[in-house]
């Protein structure tokens, strides 16, 4: 029988969803036992497998480079996990929001300092551009559950990852919040 797939993406955020996944300890012996990590931004693995089974999604969605991998990843993925306040709604991410679009920000930041050569740190190929607006992955893709938090505890997290990787959607996961 094939192992199961988990992976962790990590969009717009501070990392602590990843942090709380890591604080898990012997959970984490125990999930293990029941599911390969296949993709984390803890390994070196650069692109997204297909056939993944369950992935938690910390973040929001700030920039182009975030919107391309959360189209790849849902559709490659069975169960998506919002996982923390960031990718459940948008949280600290998506402050810059009540300002408008990006370009006031990035004004403000690039081209008002005092700096020697004041441009947009935009390039293609290397600095991503900014969304406008920061996004809570619900208003990107389909999410199958929402573990908000910020972080998760850990103990949520090793009891949304028994139920997903068991095959059921967890409704206690908070997945009627958004409906």
């Amino acid at each position: 029988m094939e192992r199961l797939k988990l992976a962790t993406v990590w969009l717009g955020g501070c990392s602590g969803c990843h942090m709380s996944f890591l604080d898990l300890d012997e959970y984490l012996v125990e999930l293990a036992g029941l599911a390969d990590v296949v993709s984390s931004p803890i390994m070196d693995r650069k692109d997204y497998p297909a056939g993944v089974d369950v992935v938690l999604v910390e973040g929001a969605v700030a920039n182009e480079d975030h919107l391309e991998i959360i189209r790849r990843v849902r559709e490659r993925t069975r169960v998506l996990v919002s996982f923390g306040d960031c990718a459940v709604t948008g949280n600290v991410t998506a402050i810059r929001n009540a300002l408008g679009t990006a370009l006031p920000i990035l004004d403000r930041a690039y081209r008002d300092a005092r700096l020697l050569n004041p441009r947009l740190p935009h390039e293609p190929g290397i600095v991503p551009q900014l969304l406008d607006r920061v996004r809570p992955l619900h208003q990107v893709v389909k999410v199958d559950a929402f573990l908000p938090g910020c972080p998760p505890a850990p103990d949520l997290i090793h009891a949304l990852l028994l139920e997903a990787l068991a095959g059921n959607v967890p409704s206690f996961a908070g997945k009627a919040i958004f409906g």
